[in-house]
């Protein structure tokens, strides 16, 4: 087999249909083609926000037999792994920390692959190309965030540096309904969750549920208004644009979004957008237009508990960081990422530095163990 190694800047340059194949029955959404180009088309990735695309692509002649994402980024925006004090420490070496590699799903803090590839190929086709690639263009870091666990020894094998990060996620534990799945709370906690909830109904605050199968164009002009306003309360831009929803809305027989509309006097007031997984909802974004006490935990946490029961989804991940969602039935897990530095001196600085800070992430998840309202036999 020989296989070519290319560089592109754009994802519709690799074959769709190839790429479907090697990717297989994909868990996540993220990692497909028609997420990644949506990113694309909608210009919410390019050399404007600073995510320039350059997946790296292996051909076996004309046939796309691998594929990793692959960004040349100039800041760190949007990447849920923060490395601000990695780049004021290179730029006072008076060496330049950007442009940097990554190796992600653009604003999307969500593990998945990130080395795809089919038969006769291994990890190390990406590795070696990416690292010469480095050394070619003098590019002093690499960095892959949120990938699958079962890379981590490979990675560490060839010198990347691990980071240790923290996530909280919801089990179902073949649970028949959310008053059942209450019963894992301490009794003071599950009075605090019904408490909570019953603010929201109080209010006659409803919920509607759209799917890929009853989704319509006026629901994304809504929910772009809320995600929209979220940004605008804390004085940004939105990441995303109208023109990605809409490639979503094409695409939704097979990225499967879902939306949560929280609805007052026959109007919907707010939502949240989840997309769902072979085994797994992905909470990704939310916004309101009015200020309620407890309706982001019910639109962005009760309602997708509801949901994962109702449909028998194993996993609910609601986004990063956040102990708040311990005290509503996520537990806390680890979840790192990996990192290459190009030169010797750099490299030992950013070891010590991940070595340092993975005490302090450790002696963390300790006390959210010990902390968390959960009983004992039913925690992870």
């Amino acid at each position: 087999m020989a296989i070519k190694n290319k560089f592109l800047n754009n994802i519709s340059n690799a074959p769709e249909k190839d790429l479907k194949e090697i990717l297989g029955k994909e868990s996540s959404p993220f990692i497909s083609f028609e997420f990644l180009d949506a990113l694309e088309k909608s210009m919410c990735v390019g050399d404007s926000s600073g995510w320039q695309p350059k997946h790296l692509s292996l051909f076996d002649e004309d046939r796309l037999s691998g594929f990793m994402p692959l960004y040349l980024k100039n800041n760190s925006h949007g990447e849920f792994v923060f490395d601000h004090q990695w780049s004021y420490a290179l730029n006072r070496a008076e060496r330049n920390y950007y442009p940097k590699l990554i190796s992600a799903i653009p604003f999307t803090p969500c593990e998945t692959k990130k080395f795809i590839y089919g038969n006769g190929l291994n990890e190390t086709h990406f590795i070696n190309p990416t690292k010469e690639l480095m050394r070619q263009e003098n590019i002093e870091s690499w960095h892959i965030l949120f990938p699958n666990s079962d890379i981590k020894n490979l990675l560490l094998d060839n010198d990347f540096i691990e980071r240790s990060g923290y996530r909280f996620t919801w089990n179902n534990k073949n649970y028949s309904d959310f008053e059942n799945f209450l019963e894992i709370f301490t009794s003071r906690q599950r009075k605090n969750i019904k408490t909570e909830r019953k603010k929201i109904s109080s209010l006659d605050i409803s919920f509607t549920v759209k799917d890929r199968d009853n989704l319509n164009g006026r629901d994304w002009d809504i929910f772009y208004k809320f995600y929209k306003n979220t940004y605008s309360e804390r004085k940004q831009a939105p990441y995303l644009n109208m023109d990605f929803f809409k490639l979503v809305h094409e695409n939704r027989s097979s990225l499967r979004p879902v939306i949560f509309f929280a609805e007052h006097d026959g109007k919907q007031i707010a939502g949240s957008l989840c997309f769902q997984g072979e085994d797994t909802l992905y909470g990704r974004h939310w916004g309101s237009l009015e200020n309620i006490d407890s309706l982001h935990f019910e639109c962005c946490y009760y309602q997708g508990i509801d949901y994962c029961i109702q449909n028998d989804i194993q996993f609910f991940d609601p986004g990063v960081q956040g102990e708040h969602k311990i005290r509503r039935g996520f537990e806390p897990k680890k979840s790192n990422s990996y990192h290459f530095i190009l030169k010797e001196d750099f490299r030992d600085a950013i070891r010590e530095f991940c070595l340092e800070e993975s005490k302090s992430i450790n002696s963390y998840l300790a006390a959210c163990e010990e902390y968390t309202p959960i009983k004992k036999e039913y925690r992870i």
